[in-house]
């Protein structure tokens, strides 16, 4: 309503961002000569993985975009929640440049994402995905443990243009805090 002296105001709504990192759950040592890349899941993280995926769907979160190392085990923790999100395997996107990735690798990946996906979820290693987390939390975080997700969220109109200033880890989800 226009009111005469009184200025209208024009409020524009900026959705949030979100990203979440998720470290590919427990993977196998049982083959000593099998090359890193190829190391399977074990047992936990096979039970672990659709775990995660679950409390995600439980918490309203319906993923726009998954993005995932090529690496069997990071592809298979990806593929778990490709199945908990009814997105089809063919549709989780293999990044190459995730694997064996430093922390500026993986924000180049970041704002190289899509505009069009609001809510992404990117699934890699350690040290890394800790030492990302890190960027954009107030508080340290020692390690995320396999399968752990780091939810950061962004107030940046484009991923091109997240930075640490307008984003900020809001939560973290481990699997031994979940499996309670």
């Amino acid at each position: 309503m226009n009111r005469p002296g009184f200025q209208t105001l024009i409020c524009t709504f900026v959705a949030m961002r979100t990203l979440f990192l998720i470290r590919h759950a427990k993977s196998s040592w049982d083959n000593p000569g099998l090359r890193d890349f190829n190391r399977p899941l074990n047992e936990r993280g096979q039970r672990e993985a659709p775990m995660m995926a679950q409390m995600l769907a439980n918490l309203g979160v319906q993923p726009d975009l998954l993005v995932s190392s090529p690496a069997k085990r990071a592809l298979t923790t990806a593929l778990f929640f490709a199945a908990q999100f009814d997105i089809a395997d063919e549709q989780v996107l293999r990044e190459q440049n995730i694997y064996e990735a430093d922390p500026t690798d993986i924000l180049k990946i970041i704002s190289s994402l899509p505009d069009s996906a609001r809510v992404v979820c990117l699934f890699g290693h350690n040290p890394t995905f800790t030492d990302v987390a890190n960027l954009f939390s107030d508080d340290f975080i020692d390690n995320v443990p396999t399968c752990g997700i780091v939810q950061i969220e962004t107030e940046a109109e484009t991923w091109k243009n997240m930075y640490e200033g307008n984003s900020r880890v809001k939560a973290c989800y481990f699997p031994k805090e979940v499996n309670r």
